[in-house]
């Protein structure tokens, strides 16, 4: 009895050892994730709070044209301390172009390089920056070295020392299928997986049909916090979840379309309490490569979907051939989503914006007229007159009354000028008739002869010739003159001050000047040529009395 229960007690000790090495195998392919090509390149560890990673066969040599990539992912607000063991060696040579192990802070081939290292002393301990850390092992055919063992483990952030380690997320996932849909970030507070202001870290599977890819479109796009990938980003995986199938990450302003490989894409959506503002909406599409099956549409860049989406309203394609052609039908389908809610909102709009214009115009019409009556003293009668300047007329000034003052000064300077004008037309008229008739009764002549003869040629005389033939006229009785009133010159009305020259040449020649005098000649043409008629009637006068004198003297 005692061997037989030994022998059940070893053989229960050796299926604990076998259940205790399966768990240990379950556990080391489910933490096998962040290592490309996964078995293939050492040892992987991954736990909770850190781990360790080799390079190939360690410690023993590596093997040739090797390329192995681990990536380290921390939890939330945490980073990555990294220390590499004493017992290091890579093949040297310079700047490491050959054997190297190369790090990087982020998830990216791309991201900031923290440095390449080789030789016989192993790197200085690195920190991330945030939760990532991209490292990859390089080897050529040639000259093998023991190669490497490092650690690593996760350590608070300092950017949020603040805020400390974040509550646990609330489970938030998503599957999607079809040929298209939408994948947009208000299902989460939609749907109730998250509060308004608990932080997110959301994941939205999309399962394509076999032998298909899947194509996603940004439709919307913005980030809280742009450019802080700590606190907000949208990540793309392709074939899977694990760090190493990430196919892009976004946190900045900008966000572009992605063309999936594989029949499995995830997009991850991972927020704190202070960037849920943050916002996203994806299109997916599911496609084939050519050749395009009988139901499918063939969108010109090497993608085939489904029929049903042609002319949906929506850019399944990267380039719009499915939209292209269907603006009649999007057209209809505008029409057909109108019920008769839409219908009446519209209707009324459209009356009552009707009813107001008709109003408005009832109003314009019944509205008075304001009437503008130009007043008499703005009407300027020059402005519709023609000047007319006879050629023999010499412009001398240009007056303007345009106060009553002035209008009052110039008349009275017009009634003198007339009476000279007289004055000087008699004695001149007198002057001829003495010089050739003769005539001695009449003491004053000789004297205006004198003044004729003292003043001749000399407009600056003209004045004191004026005066002089006024003082001169005095003495005799004169008939009265009948004075034609003037009218009052209106306040913009002009006139112009010329001078005349006319006298008979048989005259001159006895040294009697005839006239020259000032007149104020109005504007219009009318007045111009009445007043021209009456100048040529009077020297037509003169030389008639002249030839009668003449006449008479003969005779006797």
């Amino acid at each position: 009895m005692v061997h037989g229960q030994s022998f059940l007690h070893v053989v229960a000790g050796l299926l604990v050892l076998g259940l205790s090495g399966a768990t240990k195998k379950d556990t080391a392919v489910k933490n096998n994730s962040g290592v490309k090509p996964a078995g293939q390149c050492g040892t992987w560890v991954k736990e909770p709070e850190g781990g360790l990673f080799t390079s190939p066969n360690y410690p023993n040599k590596y093997p040739p044209d090797t390329e192995c990539v681990y990536i380290l992912e921390a939890p939330p607000r945490q980073c990555i301390d990294l220390r590499f063991e004493e017992n290091y060696s890579i093949e040297s040579s310079w700047e490491c172009k050959f054997d190297n192990i190369e790090v990087r802070d982020g998830p990216f081939g791309f991201s900031p390089l923290l440095g390449r290292y080789c030789g016989q002393h192993s790197p200085p301990d690195i920190r991330s920056s945030g939760r990532y850390l991209w490292i990859k092992f390089v080897t050529d055919g040639e000259l093998e070295a023991v190669g490497f063992s490092a650690s690593y483990n996760f350590t608070a952030d300092p950017d949020f020392a603040d805020l400390g380690v974040p509550p646990p997320l609330p489970s938030c996932q998503y599957d999607m299928v079809g040929p298209e849909g939408i994948v947009e970030s208000h299902q989460i507070t939609r749907d109730g997986k998250a509060g308004a202001a608990e932080a997110i870290d959301c994941k939205w599977y999309i399962r394509a049909p076999p032998r298909s890819k899947i194509y996603l479109r940004f439709l919307d796009y913005e980030m809280a916090n742009s450019n802080e990938c700590k606190r907000n980003f949208v990540a793309v995986y392709d074939g899977g979840s694990s760090v190493e199938d990430l196919k892009s990450k976004f946190c900045s302003t900008v966000a572009n379309d992605i063309m999936l490989v594989s029949t499995l894409g995830v997009i991850r959506m991972w927020a704190d309490e202070s960037s849920r503002k943050s916002r996203f909406r994806i299109l997916y599409t599911t496609y084939q490569e050519p050749p395009c099956d009988a139901d499918a549409f063939f969108c010109h860049s090497n993608m085939c979907i489904n029929n049903t989406l042609v002319c949906n309203g929506m850019q399944n394609c990267v380039y719009p051939w499915d939209e292209n052609q269907c603006k009649e039908k999007r057209k209809a389908n505008i029409l057909d989503n109108l019920n008769n809610t839409n219908g009446t909102i519209i209707g009324v709009t459209c009356c009552i914006v009707l009813i107001l214009l008709i109003v408005s115009v009832i109003v314009q019409i019944k509205q008075p007229r304001k009437k503008y009556v130009l007043r008499r003293e703005d009407f300027d009668p020059t402005m519709f007159q023609e000047v007319f300047e006879p050629p023999h007329y010499e412009l001398c000034t240009l007056r303007s009354a345009t106060t009553a003052a002035a209008a009052s000064a110039d008349l009275v300077d017009l009634a003198e000028d007339f009476e000279n004008y007289h004055a000087l037309r008699r004695a001149s008229s007198r002057c001829v008739y003495d010089h050739h008739c003769g005539s001695a009764s009449n003491p004053g002549s000789a004297h205006i002869s004198q003044l004729s003869l003292s003043g001749r040629g000399s407009r600056g005389n003209l004045s004191g010739r004026d005066a002089a033939a006024a003082t001169l006229l005095a003495d005799f009785p004169q008939p009265p003159m009948a004075v034609r009133p003037l009218l009052p010159a209106a306040g913009n009305r002009r006139s112009i001050l010329v001078m005349k020259h006319s006298y008979s040449q048989e005259a001159a020649d006895n040294g009697c000047d005839l006239d020259e005098d000032l007149e104020d000649v109005p504007t219009t043409s009318h007045r111009l040529s009445r007043h021209e008629k009456a100048v040529q009637r009077y020297i037509k006068n003169v030389r008639h009395s002249s030839a009668s004198c003449q006449f008479d003297n003969i005779r006797s």
